[in-house]
């Protein structure tokens, strides 16, 4: 097998794993049926985009995109913590996009009943091949009174509504992928994946939130992970991550924090691992390290002949060294003494 570099080898790994085209473009032209439906339901509101497919991060397969209406002071009238919760204006979404899309989506669903935050769009028709569907999630958001933010749904608590900036999210994350010459966005696909196979310890906005913080130059890939790891294994010794805006509160976790410092602390330590490796000529130790923070999308390696090819190298330098007599032909050396 060929060796190959680390930056070879995560180049191919997010490719691996990077939204194709055809699924963004399905994908955009969905959401811009719903924020049409919204501006209809909600004239003179903005509409604004979030998540992945907004972020330019998604991963394939695309199963969800989000979106958002900030109402207009008009229609804002009334509701907030001080007045009416949000299911008004969640089934006024709702009914807008059932009749805009129920044409085209014959197995359209938009659902209120029991949503938290936000109205889901049920398409009924995947975006991606062999997906059991594509959804929405619709927010019908209020600007808040100090005009930082805004006020979203949360029809869980006793005053139904939760400071959040996810427009400024959105802008900061546009910001940082100019910043780092696409290194953020590419960085944050990884992550995303390095945390979808090893149980989920932080949401999406919890890796871009720490990214944002760590991933701030253009940088080679494995730097960009080695700089990301170290920052969030310091930053989870003093607690959850805050929001960067500085609007909502600390961003929750998955898992117990002493869970999430358990899996950062080795997937640091095997970053670290791989990039000593790859210093020190170790290339196939070097992947090998790589493959077990990325074991879906980096190919492992056995590692035990490149050591020992390493340590009878060593041998042969010593031996030269202490001869004087020349180079020492490796043949003469036997693999058996070395335990290969």
């Amino acid at each position: 097998m060929q060796e190959k570099s680390l930056r070879q080898l995560l180049d191919e790994a997010r490719r691996q794993i990077e939204v194709t085209e055809d699924e963004l473009v399905e994908a955009r032209r969905r959401r811009q049926l719903v924020a049409n439906a919204l501006e209809r339901a909600f004239p003179g509101s903005t509409i604004y985009f979030n998540g992945s497919v907004a972020h330019g991060d998604a991963n394939t397969p695309l199963t969800d995109v989000d979106l958002g209406a900030k109402l207009s002071p008009v229609d804002a009238e009334g509701f907030g913590p001080d007045g009416s919760d949000a299911l008004p204006l969640m089934e006024r979404a709702r009914d807008a996009i059932r009749e805009d899309l129920a044409d085209e989506f014959p197995k359209l669903t938009v659902e209120v009943a029991g949503r938290r935050r936000a109205v889901l769009v049920r398409f009924g028709d995947p975006v991606t091949a062999g997906q059991p569907d594509f959804t929405a999630d619709v927010m019908t958001a209020i600007p808040h009174p100090s005009g930082e933010g805004l006020y979203i749904p949360n029809m869980e608590i006793a005053d139904k509504w939760d400071r959040a900036d996810p427009i400024t999210h959105t802008e900061m994350v546009l910001e940082a992928i100019d910043m780092t010459e696409k290194t953020f966005a590419r960085a944050v696909r990884l992550l995303k994946h390095w945390n979808c196979t090893h149980s989920k310890p932080l949401c999406s906005w919890n890796i871009k939130a720490l990214a944002l913080e760590s991933i701030t130059t253009p940088m080679p890939l494995a730097e960009a992970l080695q700089a990301f790891f170290a920052h969030a294994a310091r930053e989870f010794k003093s607690g959850q991550t805050e929001d960067p805006a500085g609007v909502a509160g600390p961003i929750p976790l998955n898992l117990p924090i002493s869970e999430v410092r358990k899996r950062l602390d080795t997937a640091r330590d095997y970053i670290d691992r791989a990039i000593q490796h790859e210093a020190e000529g170790r290339p196939v130790s070097a992947q090998h390290a790589l493959s077990r923070v990325f074991p879906e999308i980096v190919p492992d390696t056995d590692p035990t002949q490149e050591e020992a090819a390493r340590l009878r190298q060593e041998v042969l330098l010593s031996c030269n060294a202490a001869s004087g007599l020349g180079a020492v032909t490796p043949a003469l050396i036997r693999p058996r003494a070395w335990g290969v």
